[in-house]
């Protein structure tokens, strides 16, 4: 195999072996502790602009199989990961790892020590990289100004789409995508929703003249304090129909009421212990965040409903006035866990109660 080079922000070089797409990439290096579901992880929008790492050290035993996806295509810059494997065994097998990167023309490398990685990466915080074939001063500039932009209008979809209710349509929601997965659509349809995903950019206006029974904010990529315009418009739907936010509309909730968020020094990617604060219940939740909402300055009237165990940031705020509530992780856990997926069936109950007080 090709050599091919790992280069840090601080300056840490790493060698190693190149597979899929014979380039190079810059993006922002962050590591997930995920065992399985890396099919997932390569297609979640919310990986936009990054390289990502596996801590588990073999990849791609099971191959891939579109059935899969989280979204179109990947949005990822590039892979990183111990072992990866060549030839997987999986009646359900469409590709193997390598070929998918090839197919996507996502750079990978393998073979480094991921413990050195992931032990630079907690210390030190997420950074940029590069994964490259070769080190140039051209690599070492372009990995030093790179900054992720455009995070959720690149991911969102232009167009509106309609996701019918899986057997008797019980309530319609209006789901703006910020960099929605297709698992999240899917726990909406099988509790009989009839989904209409709009794009980023949709206005209020535009939301209500749907008459929805209620308003969802998808999870997606990114800065969220990159999205005013999103923020203007969640302004204006605030307190009129029942609103479940995950991820990205979790972040964007707090700062539509005045709340703050922050950059986080490595951010939440992989399994994540998640305490309800109100019955003191852990539950393990699958994560992929880099911002969170500063528990400090939190909104005003907001409950905060969940944390997280390792270092008691913001996972889920109520707003009991408001008929809504966010969570910053997806409750549909794909893949992962499933201990959470009560929660969209709150929201279910939220706008069945709002069509008998009409």
């Amino acid at each position: 195999m090709k050599k091919k080079f790992l280069v840090l922000e601080n300056g840490k070089i790493f060698e190693g072996k190149g597979f899929g797409f014979d380039g190079d990439t810059v993006g922002e290096i962050v590591f997930t502790t995920g065992v399985g579901g890396y099919t997932e992880i390569l297609t979640d929008p919310s990986f936009y602009g990054q390289i990502v790492m596996h801590t588990f050290p073999l990849v791609g035993n099971f191959g891939l199989a579109k059935e899969d996806f989280e979204s179109s295509k990947p949005q990822l810059k590039g892979y990183v990961v111990r072992e990866y494997c060549d030839t997987p065994s999986n009646f359900r097998c469409e590709m193997t790892l390598d070929e998918f990167l090839k197919q996507y023309e996502i750079p990978g490398i393998y073979g480094i020590d991921t413990r050195e990685l992931t032990e630079i990466i907690r210390e030190n915080g997420c950074m940029n990289a590069a994964v490259v074939n070769e080190v140039t001063d051209e690599v070492l500039s372009a990995v030093k100004n790179y900054r992720i932009s455009d995070a959720v209008k690149t991911v969102s979809d232009n167009t509106v789409k309609e996701y019918p209710a899986q057997g008797k349509e019980k309530y319609r929601v209006a789901l703006l995508n910020y960099g929605v997965t297709e698992s999240l659509i899917a726990t909406l349809t099988k509790r009989g929703c009839h989904v209409t995903c709009l794009p980023y950019n949709t206005t209020a206006e535009e939301v209500f003249k749907l008459s929805p029974d209620g308003i969802m904010l998808s999870n997606g990529p990114g800065d969220p304090k990159d999205n005013s315009l999103c923020i203007e418009q969640i302004k204006k739907l605030i307190g009129k129909k029942p609103i479940f936010g995950v991820g990205m509309g979790h972040e964007l909730m707090a700062l539509a009421l005045g709340g703050d968020t922050f950059k986080m020094p490595h951010g939440h990617r992989g399994g994540n212990p998640v305490k309800n604060v109100e019955t003191g219940r852990v539950f393990i939740t699958s994560q992929s965040h880099g911002y969170a909402v500063d528990i400090e300055k939190l909104p005003k009237d907001a409950v905060v409903t969940h944390v997280n165990v390792n270092d008691n940031t913001c996972e889920g705020m109520d707003y009991p006035s408001l008929k809504a509530f966010t969570l910053q992780f997806p409750p549909e856990a794909c893949p992962g866990p499933t201990e959470a997926m009560k929660m969209t069936d709150k929201f279910c109950k939220m706008m069945e109660d709002e069509k008998v007080c009409r």
